[in-house]
């Protein structure tokens, strides 16, 4: 597919190699919607700006630089370079989200259902493959998010590769590829600010990347399941790389630090949260858990501080 009429232009990366057009059944936010798939602030594989976003993938047939951009409400237009090209306009209706259903999320709530009309077009898409998001996600397991970002700024540029065409021009890389990843020894990676026990996860994570990818075709619950018995992975890795990766609105990530907190206040006006006290103010929404949170999330409706900001130790200095 080529040559489609309006799709973003290359920034000195030539004509692209793949395009399509997708339209959906109703709104579409390229922005929350494929920006989802950013592992924090300045992550090198994702840039997102209202009505248009660029990936930077890794495709089974190679890496790919994709533009997504917005050209009516419920009309995306994509364009692929590189050698993943092909498999990635292919991949794009499920990206963003063709097969979500945001009116599904039905509720009085005066809160969510202002959030909701905010936000119609914030959909969950299918952010695969698997095994692409998890190192990332792998990453924030039991530090805070800006520490996260920043190794895995730190990862992708030293063992990543530039993208493609116009994914060059802007700054984009693409993530290392499996086989890169599990050679890597642990002090490789502790400079980058990952201890001993991440740093074996990333490894397992890469090792089993066929066992990962064939998992994306069972349903949430059971990609879940077998997401967990590689080691390292926990429920809360596995949660977000299921919700992330199968664009599951209903996947309710646990063992989260602040999660709970969002929920409880915004729903109950709680100020400390459980998992559990969370996942029973959630009920209601079943089938739509994941969305009801990350409409809380988008609206930032945080309990208060009473404290200050905990000062971060890096880890490559202990």
């Amino acid at each position: 597919m080529t040559g489609t009429p309006g799709v973003p232009p290359a920034v000195g990366g030539g004509p692209a190699d793949a395009t399509t057009r997708v339209r959906l059944d109703g709104p579409v936010d390229v922005r929350a919607t494929v920006g989802a798939a950013a592992a924090g602030r300045g992550d090198p594989t994702v840039l997102a700006r209202p009505g248009l976003a660029w990936r930077a993938e890794r495709r089974p047939h190679g890496p790919a630089t994709v533009a997504y951009r917005s050209v009516d409400v419920d009309v995306v237009e994509v364009a692929a370079w590189g050698p993943g090209a092909e498999q990635a306009v292919a991949a794009a209706p499920d990206v963003v989200g063709a097969g979500d259903d945001p009116s599904a999320l039905r509720t009085d709530h005066p809160r969510l259902r202002e959030l909701h009309r905010r936000h119609p077009g914030m959909r969950f898409g299918r952010l695969g493959p698997l095994g692409s998001l998890l190192p990332s996600i792998v990453l924030g397991q039991r530090v805070t998010g800006v520490e996260a970002a920043r190794s895995w700024r730190r990862l992708v540029h030293r063992w990543g590769e530039v993208a493609p065409g116009p994914g060059a021009d802007l700054g984009l890389h693409v993530a290392p590829a499996p086989g890169v990843l599990a050679r890597l020894a642990y002090h490789e990676l502790h400079p980058l600010g990952v201890e001993r026990r991440r740093a074996r996860t990333i490894a397992e994570v890469a090792r089993h990347d066929r066992h990962i990818e064939a998992l994306a075709v069972l349903p949430p619950v059971e990609a879940q399941a077998g997401l967990q018995t590689v080691p390292g992975v926990g429920p809360w890795t596995a949660g977000l790389a299921v919700q992330l990766g199968l664009g599951a609105p209903d996947v309710v990530v646990v063992g989260d630090l602040h999660l709970p907190s969002l929920v409880t206040w915004a729903l109950a006006g709680e100020r400390r949260g459980t998992d559990d006290r969370m996942l029973e103010l959630l009920e209601p929404f079943a089938g739509q858990r994941a969305r009801v949170v990350r409409l809380l999330a988008a609206a930032g409706d945080h309990p208060p501080r009473r404290a200050p900001r905990a000062r971060i130790q890096p880890i490559a200095r202990r």
